[in-house]
């Protein structure tokens, strides 16, 4: 899906084609948002510093981001997707799961939805999509995968066990790098692993988060298609050139971080009893310190003075910061009403 920047800035030029393309800057303290499937032939990724991707591949074209674009670009794609539906859960700008179980044209098939959607992206839009088609959100968002970039998979109920059992454990949702590597102490590497272990070890080992393993591994999830998620946080950050090295230093640029913050959360009309200051540090160590209150967080005087605070309790071991970020989450109950259906056809796109 990180991608999805890097093929409109190709689209957009044309004489950026086929080439090793990133999406950030080529500052030595940059970091990139996107790669073109070129440069991911190099080893490049999203998140990469720029300086390692320079190494990488010399001649790697860097595209300024154009976020309003992308975001335009995101809103034509939807446009599309709601000419079938209005179950669209969002996941980022080029990512969604759609529920087609009652599609707004009458069509039986969800496969012949997803090549529908998957044409008009193109020749409308001139970009590629590539969709997953199965009966629950965790079994297409696998099958969306899959075929990458312009792929179309369909993994049927009867064969999700075989395909589950031949997942690495790494593909399942959830599993990040660091409970990858604790499933690996137990010697769950695949999917089949998994389906050998009872739901009682897992929420043991992993909590409650187990009990979604165990559904995973069995090809079931019962999570529901949910067009108004509420959102759940509100943030930004900022990088640095150099690094800075005094706490003294580091307060002066809490101004313009509160300053932004509380128009984003204005903006969003959102609140939150939660704030939260992150750090990270010149050896890329990250650091997070949280405040949590009764009452709502949402002007640029509290997310000072609680920075400040928060700060206190970090130790930089001599270390220069390179990124400062501010966030408030935990919100209050406005929530939106949900909209409850018998989930049978998902699809999630991504945009390539």
């Amino acid at each position: 899906m990180d991608a999805f920047y890097a093929s409109v800035e190709q689209r957009d030029h044309p004489e950026w084609r086929c080439k090793p393309l990133v999406v950030g800057s080529s500052h030595p303290r940059g970091v990139i948002a996107a790669a073109s499937y070129e440069a991911r032939t190099y080893g490049i990724h999203s998140a990469m510093p720029s300086k390692k991707a320079l190494q990488l591949c010399p001649h790697v074209i860097f595209a300024p981001h154009r976020f309003e674009v992308y975001k335009s670009v995101s809103k034509q794609i939807h446009d599309i997707f709601s000419e079938y539906t209005d179950l669209i859960e969002p996941l980022s700008l080029d990512e969604a799961f759609l529920d087609v179980t009652e599609n707004k044209l009458g069509i039986i098939l969800a496969q012949e939805i997803a090549q529908e959607i998957k044409v008009k992206i193109k020749s409308q839009l001139g970009l590629t999509a590539s969709a997953g088609v199965s009966y629950n959100k965790f079994l297409a968002k696998i099958a969306s995968d899959m075929q990458k970039p312009d792929g179309l998979t369909v993994i049927h109920p009867k064969k999700a066990i075989k395909v589950i059992e031949n997942l690495p454990i790494e593909a399942f949702w959830g599993v990040g790098q660091v409970t990858a590597e604790r499933m690996h102490k137990f010697g769950i590497r695949t999917g089949k692993d998994l389906r050998e272990k009872s739901e009682s070890f897992l929420i043991k080992n992993f909590g409650k988060v187990g009990k979604l393993f165990a559904e995973f591994a069995q090809g079931n999830d019962h999570r529901e298609v949910e067009p108004n998620r509420r959102r759940l946080s509100v943030g930004c950050e900022q990088t640095f050139g150099e690094d800075i090295m005094e706490k003294e230093h580091i307060i002066t640029r809490f101004d313009n971080l509160a300053e932004e913050l509380e128009k984003r959360v204005e903006k969003a009309h959102f609140q939150g009893h939660t704030f939260t200051l992150k750090i990270k540090r010149s050896d890329f160590k990250q650091v997070t310190r949280s405040q949590t209150a009764e009452y709502c967080f949402t002007s640029a005087k509290e997310f000072i003075r609680l920075a400040k605070n928060l700060l206190e309790s970090i130790d930089l071991e001599n270390h220069g910061i390179r990124l400062i970020g501010f966030s408030v989450s935990n919100p209050t109950a406005n929530i939106l009403p949900k909209t409850t259906f018998d989930p049978q056809l998902l699809i999630p796109f991504k945009a390539f």
